[in-house]
């Protein structure tokens, strides 16, 4: 059992949804001391978890009976709502008194009525998703967006801490996804700037390496520059020098930018830029860079394929 900072110990944790950020979430857990089961529909995607320590679940409710806290990281709202309310899902044996954190990006109101029916089971639900990519799941420097209530968000903060750096209680549930679907919004935003000035000035002569360089000394300067650019061979880490692959795709991206577009319908908010930010996502997923990370809009905008 690890031992916390004067909070409740957690001696078994949960963790469904074993993709790039996931899994290395998961393995952040396990160097931590945590006792861990993990579930993914994809056997394979639980080897090395399960190589490093952890226990392998056939399915969901036998992730639920073991554990005192379960992770969910799934792609979208349909996954996450068959993942709790489904026969054999979570909410068919979880234990009383447990914990549920949903980290994945989904709506605001889908989170909510998770809340709803994880009450009726006696037990509690937060959601938690997350900003950071691959690159912070990897290195444990995520940042937890959590809704719900204060009690619950503290309760969870040992197993948070072992995956993140930053836990910010964001207010009742639901709100974690607000502020996801904020941020997404903007990174998708700057991503594109990004994209779009680093191609103009490569267009005009100037080696875009150099170009995304000033970018970092200079007013534009962002995440999508500094952290994850756009442009292959800045950093050898990201996904723009692995041929697009192992990042955050430009699929879940368009995701959560739909999700944004909702709730701003919703909410009757003016977001222009989300909007076509929405379309230019939509448009390259339609010209095959679904699967590859969201920065290869760069690709998109100097016309390869």
């Amino acid at each position: 059992m690890v031992v916390g900072s004067g909070r409740r110990n957690f001696s078994s944790v949960g963790f469904i949804g074993l993709g790039n950020m996931g899994n290395s979430m998961a393995m952040n857990i396990l160097k931590k001391g945590f006792k861990l089961t993990v579930f993914d529909i994809n056997k394979s995607a639980m080897t090395n978890v399960i190589e490093a320590g952890g226990k392998a679940a056939p399915n969901v409710s036998d992730v639920a009976k073991n554990s005192e806290i379960v992770i969910t990281m799934l792609p979208a709202n349909d996954h996450v709502w068959e993942c709790y309310t489904g026969k054999n899902g979570l909410l068919s044996t979880v234990n009383k008194d447990a914990l549920l954190i949903d980290s994945s990006t989904i709506d605001p109101l889908v989170s909510q009525k998770l809340s709803v029916e994880t009450l009726k089971k006696g037990a509690k639900f937060l959601d938690g998703p997350v900003s950071g990519g691959v690159v912070g799941a990897r290195d444990a420097t995520l940042t937890f967006m959590v809704g719900g209530g204060k009690q619950e968000c503290e309760r969870a903060k040992p197993i948070l801490e072992a995956m993140g750096s930053r836990v910010v209680h964001c207010g009742d549930v639901g709100m974690g996804q607000v502020a996801k679907l904020c941020n997404n919004m903007l990174l998708a935003i700057s991503m594109i700037g990004v994209a779009e000035a680093v191609n103009l000035a490569d267009r005009l002569g100037l080696d875009p390496k150099v170009m995304n360089s000033i970018i970092n000394t200079s007013t534009g300067r962002c995440w999508s520059s500094e952290i994850n650019p756009p442009v292959p061979g800045i950093i050898d880490s990201v996904p723009s020098s692995n041929d697009y692959k192992g990042g955050f795709t430009t699929s879940l991206i368009s995701k959560d930018l739909g999700l944004a577009q909702a709730a701003a319908t919703r909410s009757n908010a003016l977001t222009p830029l989300g909007s076509v930010a929405q379309q230019v996502y939509r448009t390259i997923m339609l010209h095959g860079f679904g699967d590859k990370d969201f920065s290869s809009v760069y690709q998109y905008l100097r016309g390869n394929k």
